[in-house]
This record gives C-alpha cells, structure tokens and sequence, in this order.
C-alpha cells in the first residue's frame, strides 16, 4: 500500500482507501525518526479528511519525543514560510487540484528544503516497513501546540510589493467597436478560490489595500461544490471568465485547492498562459533589479519567450527539469532570484525559494496599476509564438514510445535534441517536449511554433504518432 501513495514528490492517494489514519501516524514517526528533529509545523488546508489525518500524524510525531506545532488551515506557502520564518521541517497536508476523496502530505526540512523521493521519502517509506523507528531511544513524548502564523505570513507577503504604487488607476477596455473608459481609485480583481484556501487567505492579505476583490466560491468547503478545484483545465475558469467580462475587472485568478498555484485571465476575459505571466513577471523583477546577469530559472517546457525575456533585460536564463524539487535545489545552488513553471508555479527567493501564488498576484496588481495599462496590453511584448496547451496521452511503455519519437525526428535534422526531462527536439520554427508522467502511464506533449498553422500541424503530427500503438 505505501508504494501506491509514496510519488516522486510528496504523499498522495485516497481516504480511508490507501491513505489511513493508521499510515498516517506512521508516517509521522518515520518523518521525525529521519530527520532526527525535535520540533515539526503542521498545516493543512480545507479537506474534510484534513482534520482526522493531521491529528494522526501529529500524535506520531509526539510518540516519537517530537513537538507538533499546529498551524492549522492555510495555504501551502504559508507552511514553507512558518519552516522558514522558524528554522523548522514542516508538512502540510493537501492534495492540490485532486478531488474531493484524495489527500496528501508534501514535506520540507527546515526553512522549506525540499523532501522529494531521493532526498528522504524512500528512507522515510523504508523506515516504516521495516519498523524502524528506534523506540527505546525516546524518553517522553512531545507535545502538540497550537500557533498562529497568518499574521507574520501576511505581513511577509506584503514586502514583495510597494503598496503606494497601488494608486489611482485608469482601466481602458475595448466593447466590441467602441472603447469604454472606467475611472477608478482602486484595481478591481475577480477571484475565484475554487472553494480552496485562497478564501480564507485572500480576504486577509488584501485587507486595507486600494483594491477592489470580487470573490467566487471563497467559503471553505473541501467536497468542491461548484468546480474542481484545478486552474489548469480551463473548463474550470469559465465563471471566472464571465464575472471578469460582467463587473468590468481589471483581470480575474483562479487558484488551486492550496493556493500555491495561480491562473490569470486578462481584462476581457481571456485565460492566459503561464509562460506568458512569467516573461511579465521576469521584466518587472530584473527591471527593479539593479545587478546584471542575475539567474533566472525556467522549466523545459516554458515558451522561449522566456528564456528570450531573461536575456532581454539583463538576466541570465537556466533551465531545469518540471518539478518544484528540482527548480527550488537549482535555485538554492545557484542564488537565482526567481523561478517559473509552465504549470503557474512562480518561485521566489525571498520566499524561501518557495512558489506562492499569492505573493504572484500581488505583484502582477502592482504592475497593471503602476504602469496603468490594461493586462493585455502590457503582454504584447511577449506575444511571439503560438504555443499548445499541454495534452498528456496514454501509452502501454512510455520508454518505448519515447525512443520511437526520437528516432523520428533525429532523421529529420533537428537544430538540437536534449534529454534533460523527456526529449526537447528543436526545430528552426518549431519545438516540442515529449515527458513521461511520474505516477501514471501518461506521454505529456508540449509544442510552439512560428504560427498557428504550423502549431496545429505538429500538434496533429505529434499526437498521432503518440496515439498509434
């Protein structure tokens, strides 16, 4: 059973099917007997399995003669920060965008290092099949406390922007032939929480700032009554998308369950990808940014745009595998100011190394109202490419099909091949990526070209050759 829930990454599987209380407290004594701590911050989000499961894991933890420092709902990077803020491992349980009847736990030592599978989850799943967890060694158990860090955690947040660049603001949206002027004192931000933690988290984080937040679904409800909880299919963005069009905003996010991913759809309601914020994201940072030649990390599977962007301003651009483990390891070795994900991941390291799309999202409000244009505008700059939504299809052996895609395409003169995460093969006037999922029997296609055509061309190509078996 534990080989069901331990991933690459974190803990993830179903209530009360292969993830129990009973596992639950073990896991919680493994963790403390790895790490050989003293001291463990716990958070959960808005599950309904949270509670009970948490409460298990905190009573091993105790039973292994460690202190429980009980948080308890937030989001995700409000628990990487507590770990930073006081030196701690923690680990919050949440299952994402998973619905209602997963949960999971994802792990970090002191001041939100990372815990992936070869960094401590095979020693922490090995300690528990093989009962080993020292128990004469402990000479009481700890204690399980409560602590309440939102208010620290609001105030960090708050330092990645300058509040009084938050001013009077001009929106300009174009009705179909006529453009309609709205004058405001305040931005305006439609907000849809997905009946996640950023309901609770947003309405303190916005308190008292000259913005406007339309909420959608921000009541806490972990059975997801009105959409899943995963900006990523935009299916799920189509209220947000409306309200945004409907109450005149000047652009809408959508969170997942844990908020630390974050989607936006730009003054006329249109979703926008996450390469596209990222080049945004990364002008404004190394503009502010005196140094030059400052790391920036990106994934395999960003746009070029991004890389171009990092370059563009003054910034030197790394790439990494998919995988926050990865980017926040890279970062760390490197001191790179920040970080992105095609998948709406944005690191900071101010933050720990840690993604937060909450800190995200006040810094894209301090950029459209300082420089008091409309979203869309401001991303004309890096509208360059025409780039495909990830596709993932399923495939009986992922290595086989992959060695068959390369042997395709090598024979067609590629500009380059890499293997860094799946196979990169690179064209003049088009690219893709080819990656295998870590838990499933899934072949992820991401692709961008010059033009649409030659986008939907490719895309029919490569799918087809992904499809036959």
């Amino acid at each position: 059973m534990l080989n069901e829930i331990f991933k690459a990454y974190d803990v993830r599987g179903i209530y009360n099917k292969n993830l129990t209380e009973d596992i639950v407290y073990n896991i919680g004594r493994a963790f403390v007997c790895f790490l050989k701590c003293k001291n463990v911050v716990v958070g959960t989000d808005m599950r309904i399995s949270s509670p009970k499961l948490s409460k298990a894991f905190m009573k091993g933890v105790a039973e292994q003669g460690a202190n429980a420092i009980f948080i308890g709902q937030v989001c995700t990077d409000a628990v990487y920060f507590t770990s930073g803020f006081l030196h701690k491992p923690a680990v919050m349980f949440t299952a994402s965008h998973n619905p209602p009847q997963y949960n999971g736990i994802k792990f970090c030592r002191e001041n939100a290092i990372p815990i992936n599978e070869d960094t401590g989850l095979k020693r922490i799943k090995s300690i528990i099949e093989n009962n080993e967890y020292g128990r004469t060694k402990i000479k009481k158990n700890g204690k399980i406390t409560k602590k309440d860090i939102l208010k620290n955690y609001v105030n960090h947040v708050k330092k990645f922007i300058d509040i009084k660049k938050l001013k009077t603001h001009k929106n300009q949206r174009l009705l179909g032939h006529r453009k309609s002027k709205r004058f405001s004192s305040e931005l305006k931000i439609a907000v849809d929480a997905a009946n996640g933690m950023a309901g609770k988290i947003i309405p303190l984080v916005y308190k008292n700032l000259p913005i406007k937040i339309v909420p959608l679904y921000f009541k806490l409800d972990g059975n997801f009554p009105n959409h899943p909880a995963d900006p990523s299919k935009y299916e799920n963005l189509r209220e947000l998308q409306k309200i945004v069009k409907e109450k005149n905003c000047d652009f809408g996010i959508a969170f997942d369950g844990d908020a630390d991913r974050i989607f936006f759809a730009d003054e006329n309601g249109n979703v926008i990808n996450g390469s596209l914020m990222s080049a945004l994201i990364i002008k404004n940072i190394l503009t502010k940014n005196r140094n030059k030649n400052q790391k920036i990390i990106y994934n395999a599977v960003c746009s070029h745009i991004v890389p171009e962007t990092i370059k563009k301003y003054g910034g030197t651009p790394i790439i990494e595998r998919v995988g926050h483990s990865f980017i926040k390891e890279t970062m760390r070795k490197t001191k790179a100011l920040f970080a992105c994900e095609h998948s709406a991941h944005y690191y900071y390291i101010d933050n720990y190394r840690a993604d937060s799309g909450i800190i995200t999202s006040l810094i894209v409000s301090e950029i459209v109202s300082k420089e008091n244009k409309p979203l869309s505008e401001l991303l004309e700059e890096f509208r360059k490419y025409w780039t495909m939504e990830e596709t993932s299809v399923e495939v009986r052996d992922k290595n086989a099909k992959l060695k068959e895609i390369e042997s395709i395409y090598k024979k067609q003169n590629p500009k380059k091949i890499s293997k860094l995460d799946g196979i990169t093969v690179e064209f003049k006037n088009w690219w893709f990526n080819v990656r295998p999922s870590n838990t499933e029997p899934l072949l992820r296609l991401n692709l961008e070209a010059d033009s649409e055509e030659l986008m939907e061309e490719k895309r029919e190509e490569l799918l087809n050759i992904m499809k036959s078996q």
